[in-house]
């Protein structure tokens, strides 16, 4: 299906205003009038210049008969009104007074109230879909249950990033259903299918069997889906596509390709990975780690830096440090012991301890975690991770030991480092 509007910017720009605005006008406006619109949209995790699109797409849609915005939170923490406010760039005044018919609204994936089943994937579609990866531990049939907005509404609108995902290869699109609005069960599959896969056969894959299972719950979803798709670099645009989720998603994930992944002749033995104050809980910003993991080299290690984080997770946090941070193998290899555990709590251990082996009772992980936090050293040992001291680290130090396969990341969590 074609695209009902794009623009990419040359190679080393960026986006001006003026085409942003005249790309989202052709491809947006006039297309809802008299229509109850739902837009979904990312949470402050997410880089992505929000308060200048929500202006504008309110502007585009000003003959739309409704327009609310969802957060599409997934199992993130849900934001304050004061939040929700600066996630969009408004003012409470304005809030109160031009943007006052506009709804702002959380998703709630652990409200059964606020969820419908939609239809349920069934072990064997799940199991096809997986491939050599499957395991009993996949469970059976998935219900897919989204938030029961996404069907009172005469149309969605998606509206997020695309950037290298270690769960889904990449992100955006149809992700903002599944995991971003859905109910549990969808959220715990999908993740502990990307963990039994590994992030390293994962991320950066346009084309993986969790974005295949995110597409065949998002056809079950009857109300037709709009995606603006972006493609985000620094403070700005790369990249906009308009059409519908699939269409759109794959413009943007070729863009993406160009300018979130960095391919490195050599794999490096230490990294310094800095995660930004947008990661405000261990949850997110192990994407620190994700990102750089297929770049360091074997008995290497990562320090995921960030001296403002005291939380492991705000939501998941008692399964986390029951669980620990482990291979994928020493928790199937012992699954009696956490088979009790939410599938998507296992598969972030995982994920954050990265590839490995448990064998005769001993685990090898490929490289060593530690974090430098304000988490303390005897809750690193508890979850399995190494401990420094962020006060320790000199940013400067590291960026003169190139030299020693040493690397230093400013921003980590949205650029993909690969070996060539």
């Amino acid at each position: 299906m074609p695209l009902f509007a794009q623009a990419a910017a040359p190679p080393d720009q960026l986006l001006d205003a003026d085409t942003i605005e005249q790309t989202l006008s052709q491809g947006l406006a006039g297309r809802f009038t008299g229509a109850k619109i739902l837009a979904l949209i990312p949470d402050h995790t997410r880089t992505i210049p929000l308060p200048m699109l929500f202006r504008l797409v309110v502007a585009l849609l000003h003959d739309a008969r409704q327009l609310d915005f969802m957060v599409a939170l997934g199992t993130h923490p849900p934001l304050t009104p004061d939040a929700l406010h600066a996630l969009v760039g408004i003012t409470r005044e304005e809030r109160e007074t031009i943007y006052r018919h506009i709804g702002l609204l959380n998703h709630a994936w652990d409200n059964p109230n606020a969820l419908v089943e939609i239809g349920v994937l069934e072990q064997a579609r799940i199991q096809q879909i997986a491939g050599d990866a499957w395991h009993p531990s996949l469970g059976g049939d998935t219900p897919v249950r989204v938030n029961r907005a996404a069907l009172n509404y005469d149309h969605i609108l998606i509206i997020g990033p695309t950037f290298p995902h270690e769960v889904a290869g990449f992100s955006g699109g149809a992700k903002y259903l599944f995991p971003g609005i859905s109910g549990a069960e969808m959220i715990n599959t999908t993740h502990w299918l990307g963990a039994l896969i590994t992030i390293l056969q994962t991320i950066g894959i346009p084309h993986t069997p969790v974005r295949e299972m995110i597409h065949a719950a998002a056809s079950y979803i009857p109300t037709p889906i709009t995606l603006v798709s972006l493609v985000v670099v620094g403070d700005g645009l790369a990249g906009i596509f308009i059409g519908d989720h699939l269409t759109a998603w794959e413009a943007a994930v070729e863009v993406s390709s160009q300018h979130h992944i960095r391919w490195v002749d050599r794999p490096y033995q230490r990294v310094l990975s800095h995660a930004p104050p947008m990661y405000d809980e261990l949850w997110t910003a192990a994407k620190a780690m994700y990102k750089l993991e297929p770049a360091i080299a074997d008995g290497g290690e990562i320090i995921v830096y960030a001296p403002h984080l005291a939380t492991v997770s705000h939501v998941h946090g008692r399964h986390i440090y029951e669980a620990g941070y482990h291979v994928r193998d020493y928790y199937l290899r012992q699954w009696e012991r956490f088979s009790h555990i939410p599938l998507g709590v296992l598969a972030h251990g995982t994920h954050l301890r990265g590839s490995g082996t448990f064998e005769n009772g001993v685990e090898r992980a490929r490289i060593r975690v530690t974090l430098a936090t304000r988490i303390p050293p005897a809750d690193c040992e508890r979850l399995s991770l190494g401990y420094q001291n962020p006060a320790t680290i000199s940013t400067d130090d590291w960026k003169t030991r190139a030299e020693d396969g040493w690397l230093y990341v400013p921003k980590a969590g949205e650029v993909l480092y690969r070996l060539k």
